[in-house]
């Protein structure tokens, strides 16, 4: 039996992962999913004090309260960021790290530095009655959609479960001085149904931090791959765990 703790992204909640965890589940796997501070069950939490220090401490406590071992740990998006410093605190908790659709930070680099066309809608927020919040990006004409998202009754959903993301998150750096941190095992999964302009992840590195050629698999969909492939995704997640 595999642990994994799925990280949801930007402006989603854990539901995003819905679709995915009776999937793992069916296949003898344990599975957590949680919601991050300030979305889902703790948007209650929500303020400008919360950054990425602040989710990579939800992820850090979770691992750490639940005494969970041999994790894989899966980052969507910008959570590529959170489980990149989460395993640079816990090391010997991590087994794999899987990066779903996301960015995957150097030490001491932000989410905008990784993809800067954040940064236009840190500066649109800026001249709102909330500076500090990010909503939603819109729907876009298919294929791009809603995240990638085109099927209508998906799209409506998916709203549901969508809120606005705090700047500073994107505004702090990741940390990533652990070495021991550098032996986990990465996997990377794309999506390449498109991606808005300027929105495109720059290339995975073709060697691992532990010397390994990249691992980089890729879906046919677009960006929130856990609602438009579910299936795909999670057998991917699954020979991820298994190891190379």
């Amino acid at each position: 039996m595999s642990i994994y703790l799925l990280v949801h992204g930007a402006w989603h909640s854990g539901r995003s992962w819905e679709r995915v965890v009776p999937l793992l589940e069916s296949a003898g796997h344990r599975v957590l999913a949680p919601s991050l501070t300030g979305y889902g069950d703790k948007a209650h939490l929500l303020s400008p004090d919360v950054g990425l220090d602040t989710h990579v401490d939800d992820v850090v406590r979770l691992i750490d309260e639940a005494d969970l071992t041999d994790v894989v740990l899966v980052g969507h998006s910008y959570a590529g960021a959170v489980i990149s410093s989460a395993a640079n605190q816990v090391p010997d908790r991590i087994a794999q790290l899987v990066y779903v659709d996301s960015m995957v930070p150097e030490d001491g680099e932000t989410a905008v530095d990784a993809l800067p066309a954040l940064q236009g809608l840190i500066d649109l927020a800026a001249d709102s009655g909330s500076p500090w919040l990010i909503p939603p990006p819109p729907e876009q004409p298919p294929p791009l959609g809603l995240f990638g998202v085109t099927d209508p009754a998906d799209i409506a959903w998916l709203r549901t479960v969508l809120s606005d993301h705090p700047v500073r998150c994107l505004q702090q750096p990741v940390r990533l001085d652990n070495p021991a941190a550098h032996a986990i095992p990465h996997t990377h999964i794309r999506c390449d149904g498109g991606n808005a302009e300027g929105f495109t992840l720059p290339p995975v590195p073709a060697v691992q931090p532990n010397g390994s050629p990249a691992r980089v698999w890729e879906l046919p969909t677009g960006h929130d791959c856990m609602i438009t492939m579910p299936g795909e995704l999670s057998e991917l997640l699954l020979e991820a765990a298994a190891g190379p």
